[in-house]
């Protein structure tokens, strides 16, 4: 009996078992790449993440390593300029007709911003927006900012914008006039698109020309790299290409490895939707010009999060891009590019000091630096660059470090088992002899 209970309360420390922290090291990383042009007086410097860095380091770049020699160096990873805050809606103020045009106000945020989209109910409409700004609602002089075109043209299949290309702006209080075809009524409120100021800096993920005709669908497919961010899709529409306005789907899925038996895990997929549009002409002496090449996707480099899983190893994603041609011919397009937002790795260089970057150690979590809690990007940082990626010479696989009972689920499985044989053995035994015997 007391053998059965040391048994069990091993198997329960095995089950229990964790692994240690994992350390990095410098034999266990399977790439390197050295950094180039150092300032040599030293100070910050920063180079781009490219996308083939993600291709082989871990998700989230949870392994990258900077070492100057055989020593640590911290860094911080930052995107160059970080896409806009989400949107904000706006409610408008005192909207009203006035002089035969609709009138409204709007309080906006502080800080700076830029574009913005109104809310209009109805179809088949140009109106002429005049915008100014102030200070103080309804006190003080009004600074005009603009006169800006919106339009639906559902009937010519030319689709819709009222989006509103501010210049830079920062008035507490933005005046709205609107002349046309627009009754207060229609006016449902606005929405502040970009709350951010810089544009982000992006990196061409993959880029292809070959589309495929599949009914009244124009299909772009590309196959990318397991970890690789991609924020949003550009096209490049074909030389002489007119006006258009095409809607646009975006699907991506996992590309799971296959299984022993040849068949590969079921894998989910998400989508996004977007509009391509180029119009240029007047309309009842309305100029418009408006142009959106670009599509924002429905993942980034956050993808496993949406998926439930963590990214497997070899674990690409598939992305299928359809443009929808209607009844029209498909649209001429000249390529089409998958981007992401760059981002940087930053770190204080030493004077006559040579760095090596390390990944490819999927055993690693993201480290914590002091540096990257403390970290400013400042304006004198240098642009330093990478050498191509290679193998890392005294690269060694890492020893397995998981719990005995992850290496060996089996062995555990089957000493549980027998674990309950001897106990229900045991228990039939007490049993019998509790029994009274019949006299």
């Amino acid at each position: 009996m007391n053998a059965v209970k040391y048994l069990a309360l091993l198997l329960l420390l095995a089950a229990a078992g964790t692994s240690a922290g994992v350390r990095p090291e410098i034999r266990y990383f399977r790439y390197e790449r050295t950094v180039q042009d150092l300032p040599p007086a030293g100070g910050q410097a920063c180079f781009a993440i490219d996308p083939a860095i993600f291709a082989h380091a871990a998700p989230q770049l949870a392994d990258l390593r900077l070492y100057e020699g055989t020593a640590e160096t911290p860094y911080a990873l930052h995107q160059v300029a970080p896409p806009a805050d989400k949107d904000q809606q706006v409610a408008p103020l005192d909207l009203g007709r006035r002089a035969g045009q609709t009138v409204f106000d709007a309080a906006m945020p502080q800080g700076n911003y830029r574009d913005l989209q109104l809310a209009i109910a109805g179809q088949n409409f140009i109106a002429t927006v005049e915008v100014s700004g102030s200070q103080q609602q309804g006190r003080g002089a009004q600074t005009r900012i603009g006169s800006y075109t919106i339009f639906d043209l559902t009937r010519q299949k030319l689709g819709r914008s009222t989006v509103l290309h501010l210049p830079l702006s920062d008035f507490r209080f933005l005046h709205f006039r609107i002349a046309g075809a627009v009754a207060p009524e229609n006016v449902k409120g606005l929405t502040l698109l970009r709350a951010s100021v810089g544009e982000p800096k992006y990196l061409t993920v993959a880029a292809t020309s070959r589309v495929v005709e599949k009914g009244r669908d124009s299909i772009v497919e590309f196959n990318v790299p397991a970890n690789t961010p991609v924020d949003r899709v550009v096209f490049e529409p074909g030389p002489g290409t007119g006006e258009f306005s095409r809607n646009v789907r975006v699907s991506v899925g996992r590309i799971a490895p296959p299984r022993a038996s040849g068949s590969e895990f079921p894998e989910p997929s998400a989508q996004a939707f977007g509009n391509l549009l180029r119009i240029h002409r007047v309309v009842d002496g309305h100029p418009i010009a408006e142009e959106r090449l670009a599509v924002n996707t429905p993942v980034n480099e956050n993808f496993g999060e949406g998926f439930g899983e963590e990214s497997r190893p070899g674990a690409g994603t598939r992305w299928t891009v359809a443009v929808e041609n209607g009844d029209d011919a498909p649209l001429p397009i000249g390529s089409v590019r998958l981007e992401m937002v760059e981002r940087e790795l930053c770190f204080h260089a030493v004077a006559a000091s040579s760095y090596m970057l390390y990944f490819g150690d999927s055993a690693l979590a993201a480290p914590h630096y002091d540096y990257a809690t403390l970290f400013t990007r400042q304006p004198g940082a240098v642009q330093v660059g990478t050498g191509p990626e290679s193998a890392n010479p005294v690269y060694q696989p890492r020893p397995d470090s998981r719990p005995f009972t992850e290496r060996h689920p089996l062995l555990l499985w089957a000493a549980l088992v027998l674990v309950i044989l001897l106990l229900a053995g045991i228990s039939l035994r007490s049993a019998k002899r509790a029994t009274p015997t019949p006299r």
